[in-house]
């Protein structure tokens, strides 16, 4: 099972679209505009039709964690996050904190309308969970990996992300 798409409600509609567009790099799959609702269906995969849904109705005095904690957006490297990043830097975002969870490196930061979101990749590392440490997603890459993988040998189970995975295999297929 993995987790498929996730709908927010939202204030302004359209600055919501062009900023998830603009910023990360989705398309609009879908979209309805009438009188009964406004609903957009967003993906950045041809694969997938919809990783994120834009529903307008979100009530001005009602805050972000009243609905959900955060948004997460998985990308396939360390030259993706940092572009990411570069493009957030530049945006309406607010709020970046980019930090290594051991297992990853992650930028976190709140949209327009202060919804908590993570764009992150993985790292080749396994560590005890929760752990965050701040990183300058603007080094070198090497630099970034050189610094990130000394500071997790030195933390709580450390393990190559292979054989943690093998070890969660096995645990799922004890069932």
């Amino acid at each position: 099972m993995q987790l498929s798409h996730i709908g927010i409600f939202v204030q302004d509609f359209d600055r919501m679209i062009e900023f998830y567009r603009n910023t990360l790099g989705f398309v609009v799959t879908d979209i309805e505009r009438s009188a009964e609702r406004h609903i957009a269906f967003l993906t950045t995969d041809p694969k997938i039709h919809h990783q994120l849904v834009l529903v307008k109705g979100r009530a001005a005095d009602v805050t972000s964690r009243a609905f959900v904690n955060q948004i997460s957006f998985a990308v396939d490297d360390l030259p993706a996050l940092r572009s990411a990043y570069a493009k957030l830097v530049k945006s309406e975002a607010k709020e970046l904190d980019p930090i290594t969870h051991g297992t990853t490196w992650s930028v976190y930061f709140r949209d327009p309308e202060d919804n908590r979101a993570e764009v992150y990749c993985d790292t080749p590392w396994y560590i005890t969970q929760p752990h965050r440490a701040s990183i300058d997603l603007t080094k070198p890459e090497d630099v970034l990996y050189a610094e990130t993988e000394a500071h997790v040998r030195g933390q709580p189970g450390f393990k190559f992300r292979k054989q943690f995975d093998a070890e969660v295999e096995q645990l799922l297929c004890r069932g």
